[in-house]
């Protein structure tokens, strides 16, 4: 949902994001090949203040042109899928955004609860007339495709339950492809919200579309959702991938990062022969719309779409009204620059807006004699997010849009009754964020990359310590890996270690309750609050009433190794603050390629 070149967050013009720069980069291609095709992969609907002030303030009522169906069907896209995203703001509006959609929308595995419908088309054979080299016009009948991951129906529970049900994705292609071949498709595209793993990574996870390539009936796809490139080096390890043709398992495939960041291109040389039309050559690309200079800051590599621009400029000049509306102060600086090796004030004001809130809602109910603990994460942190995806927010008057910085997802507010026990293993699914480092080591990698920063739960209310010599209890999925294994050491409750019995409220939110993650499959007999009141608006009400403390100890640290130092990266803007966590003894290390700050810290 990133349109404009801009960052709603920081309130700054940016050259990282929008479709509008993308559409810049479509032209071009466009002007490459005689024949072309203008997909999208999902997530469009959601993820940025824009699609928030759509959803919560403006709505699809007296204006019923959502301005990101506007901008696609400007730029005269052929077909899209749905994105998990989509879904984030509920059916009724999804469904309302959709109808002004002047191309089609495909979704093998979503279908309605009891009639069985599908929510829109499992796929979609469009005819065009193509023109070969010799200038010859061809009919050409291409079977579009689209999945998303089956894990929607719970992360989007509240929205769904009793509504929509999802079939996993190979369950989905091995009934539907037959079906579109059997239709007539020449060839056939599969757009896959899905990320991309080995080919003989578990199936039914978030990262199916290599399984999905190795199925006969499909000639090339889009992949999306974990916010990676492909073909990039990241995947060069990958024994599946081939990332100087673009490829896995031989079938052309790009994954063309998020928020407008790159155009995917898949070039496809197609024969006509006596069995009709095969993929006789093929090449992948992701063209980025910005490219990092050597000081780590991005410039600008095409031109915005001024068409795309002036469709959305009322909308999105009502959108930063909105955002920049004063809610409160911070007296000091609030970043999540180090969120992920110190305890940090931006997530603990978060935390503390939901205990406040859970605490006053569990009075005169039977739980409200119990503890009340508060589990958040750092929703910005880096990562695959870039250097720029970091929280900031400077000391003095805080707008809507910080609030938005802190808490960027639409998750509500709910609570659940956990032990000691599972207070324990839920700091133990968090730390799997973490690599093993082995006591001695030098420039070791910290941070698994394959665990995203907002998976990184610390826990408002206890004190505890990370032991990172010892191997993670849990995988990057939530499953048990080491069921001996134990990272969290000396975990307290007022100073009193927490017995396994111990019984606590946990304030968190409707994306943890319903399972998702692997934190918590919620027994409905644990779940003790469940409101339909954004987080988000706890957070904006919390700094209203009370603003972010200045005091408090540090619920986390790491447990010291001696002669150990470990590899961190973070926004250059961070070096300032380096003092907050001089207990670490960090060193920067320079800008690298990607335009991290890179620095080490002892343990």
């Amino acid at each position: 949902m990133h349109i404009h070149p801009y960052d709603y967050h920081s309130d700054l013009p940016s050259d990282t994001c929008g479709l509008a720069r993308t559409a810049g980069l479509i032209l071009a291609a466009r002007g490459e090949a005689a024949n072309t095709l203008l997909l999208d992969n999902g997530d469009f609907l959601q993820g940025s203040p824009l699609g928030d002030y759509i959803d919560e303030v403006r709505g699809l009522t007296a204006n019923p042109l959502h301005p990101m169906i506007a901008a696609m069907n400007h730029l005269g896209y052929d077909a899209a899928t749905l994105g998990n995203h989509e879904f984030s703001h509920g059916l009724d509006f999804l469904i309302a955004a959709l109808e002004r959609a002047r191309f089609p929308i495909v979704s093998a595995n979503v279908t309605t609860i009891g009639g069985g419908r599908h929510l829109v088309a499992p796929w979609i054979l469009l005819d065009r007339q193509v023109t070969d080299g010799a200038g010859v016009c061809h009919a050409l009948r291409i079977g579009v495709i689209g999945f998303l991951p089956s894990q929607t129906a719970v992360w989007d529970k509240r929205h769904l339950e009793g509504q929509v049900e999802m079939l996993d994705i190979l369950t989905a292609a091995h009934r539907f492809v037959p079906d579109l071949r059997a239709a007539g498709a020449d060839i056939v595209v599969a757009l896959s919200h899905s990320g991309i793993a080995g080919a003989d990574a578990p199936r039914n996870t978030e990262y199916d579309t290599t399984a999905l390539a190795a199925l006969q009936g499909i000639d090339a796809l889009v992949a999306g959702h974990t916010h990676q490139v492909f073909p990039s080096a990241d995947f060069k390890a990958l024994s599946d991938a081939d990332i100087a043709r673009g490829t896995l398992l031989g079938k052309p495939v790009v994954m063309p990062g998020f928020n407008g960041s790159h155009l995917g291109v898949i070039d496809l040389l197609l024969d006509h022969g006596p069995d009709g039309w095969r993929v006789a050559d093929h090449q992948s690309s992701a063209r980025p719309i910005a490219a990092r200079r050597a000081d780590g800051l991005a410039e600008a590599l095409t031109v915005s779409d001024p068409g795309v621009l002036d469709l959305v400029a009322e909308d999105h000049g009502a959108a930063l009204c909105w955002t920049r509306r004063a809610i409160g102060r911070t007296p000091v600086p609030l970043h999540s620059y180090f969120a992920l090796v110190s305890d940090s004030a931006s997530v603990r004001l978060v935390a503390e807006a939901q205990a406040a809130y859970v605490a006053n809602r569990l009075r005169g109910t039977p739980h409200a004699d119990l503890p009340v603990l508060s589990a958040a994460a750092p929703f910005k942190a880096g990562c695959r997010g870039g250097p720029e995806n970091f929280t900031f927010i400077p000391a003095g008057e805080m707008a809507l849009r910080d609030a938005a910085n802190l808490y960027i997802h639409p998750n509500t507010i709910a609570a659940v009754r956990v032990t000691g026990a599972e207070v324990a293993d839920w700091l133990e699914r968090s730390v799997s964020l973490f690599n093993q480092i082995t006591p001695g080591a030098q420039y070791a990698r910290l941070i698994n990359p394959d665990v995203p920063s907002f998976q990184f739960d610390t826990i408002l209310g206890l004190t505890y310590r990370i032991d990172l010599s010892q191997p993670r209890r849990f995988d990057e999925t939530g499953t048990l890996v080491g069921p001996a294994a134990r990272r969290i050491v000396d975990l307290r409750w007022n100073d009193r270690p927490v017995e396994p019995e111990a019984v606590f409220a946990l304030a968190t939110n409707s994306y943890r309750t319903s399972g998702a993650g692997g934190y918590f499959s919620t027994d409905p007999k644990c779940l003790i609050l469940s409101d339909p009141v954004a987080s988000r608006d706890v957070v904006v009400a919390h700094i209203a009433r009370k603003g972010p403390r200045t005091d408090g100890a540090a619920s986390w640290r790491f447990v010291p190794m001696p002669g150990t130092t470990v590899l961190c990266y973070t926004s250059p803007l961070a070096e300032e603050f380096m003092p907050e966590i001089a207990d670490l003894f960090p060193e920067p290390l320079g800008i690298d390629d990607c335009g991290f700050l890179r620095f080490r810290i002892r343990l």
